[in-house]
């Protein structure tokens, strides 16, 4: 996320997790409100989703290079 992007948001949120979906860390501040319990559950719906992404597309380059 670039600063503007950055600045705009209303919650800074980060989510790491293992190939297995286990979670590692999560960090999450409201910038200027609260947010709710299932706001938090989306928040790490979405993040799920994109470390499937990442893992898969690292998984799939890892596995070209090997060749």
């Amino acid at each position: 996320m670039n600063y503007p992007e950055d600045f705009k948001a209303d919650i800074d949120f980060n989510v790491v997790m293992t190939e297995n979906l286990d979670l590692i860390e999560v960090q999450g501040t409201a910038e200027e409100n609260s947010f709710t319990r299932s706001q938090l559950n989306q928040m790490l719906d979405l993040a799920e989703i994109g470390i499937k992404e990442l893992v898969s597309r690292q998984n799939q380059i890892l596995s070209t290079t090997d060749n």
